[in-house]
């Protein structure tokens, strides 16, 4: 028995409703499907997801988190089976520009395990601006003592779990096109990047994309919308799932939809798939 599990950044819900999102829904159908920058009042989203919903032709567990900030970040999760409980933000973080981020949700597989599914939108940060570096280092430092307690319960017998989301870091050269060129821009600093050693070494989760794929150039999942970045493929690869030790070994393979062109593209980054045999 598997499941799909899809992690994307909608750039905008109403937007990616416009530009025929609904396409890709019927065609994937994911059985849990984590979104970001869903940037919508919770008035709009609730037909959106009801629509959504009417295309799976089956009852689907919703839960989303606006944020506090109008048009700015929000998370989603979708889920086709079986939900025990649903958590919200990060322990800790209370600011208005940290809400939106963070949602947990425990899914029960067709098997009968539980496991801990988490939507995360980390803060883009931007060199130019403290505050703004501030902003994602300190959510780096929470979500990292999240992680632990997260993998900590794994190890002893609990959930396992999987984070997914647009983490805004791209690890190593391998998951960006122009490396040299981008050592000093946000998302790609050694200071960032440093997080996710952290969490693959210390804290022993799995980058599942790239353990199936291999020491690969790419693949990448967002694409700036300046120049022809999507044209020349050059990108980044900054979309994940980190999962626990025993969950990424039931990994069986992954799926990047990056659209056949510009204009087909519901947002500016490329929805990612990935099979799990649980």
């Amino acid at each position: 028995m598997t499941i799909t599990i899809t992690t994307s950044n909608l750039n905008g819900i109403r937007a990616a409703k416009r530009k025929n999102m609904y396409a890709w829904v019927e065609e994937r159908t994911p059985d849990l499907w984590a979104m970001q920058e869903v940037r919508a009042p919770q008035s709009e989203i609730d037909p959106i997801f009801g629509e959504i919903e009417s295309l799976y032709g089956k009852n689907v567990t919703k839960q989303n988190e606006v944020c506090r900030i109008k048009g700015r970040a929000g998370v989603g999760l979708l889920s086709a089976l079986p939900v025990t409980e649903q958590r919200f933000g990060l322990p800790g973080l209370t600011e208005d520009v940290d809400s939106g981020r963070w949602i947990e949700s425990d899914v029960v597989t067709p098997e009968g395990y539980t496991i801990t599914v988490v939507s995360v939108y980390v803060h883009a940060g931007n060199v130019e601006h403290a505050d703004k570096m501030e902003q994602k280092f300190r959510f780096l430092d929470t979500m990292t003592e999240r992680m632990r307690e997260l993998q900590d319960a794994a190890a002893s017998g609990g959930n396992q779990a999987v984070l997914c989301g647009d983490f805004n870091i791209a690890h190593t050269p391998l998951d960006i096109k122009n490396a040299k060129a981008n050592e000093k821009s946000a998302g790609f600093l050694p200071e960032e990047r440093v997080y996710i050693d952290k969490w693959l070494g210390e804290l022993e989760y799995v980058d599942v994309m790239r353990d199936l794929a291999g020491e690969i150039q790419g693949p990448y999942t967002w694409w700036s919308q300046r120049g022809r970045a999507f044209e020349n493929n050059t990108g980044w690869r900054i979309d994940y799932q980190f999962a626990t030790p025993e969950l990424a070994d039931a990994a069986r393979g992954f799926v990047i939809d990056r659209a056949p062109s510009y204009d087909a593209r519901w947002s500016d980054h490329a929805a990612m798939t990935i099979t799990y045999a649980v």
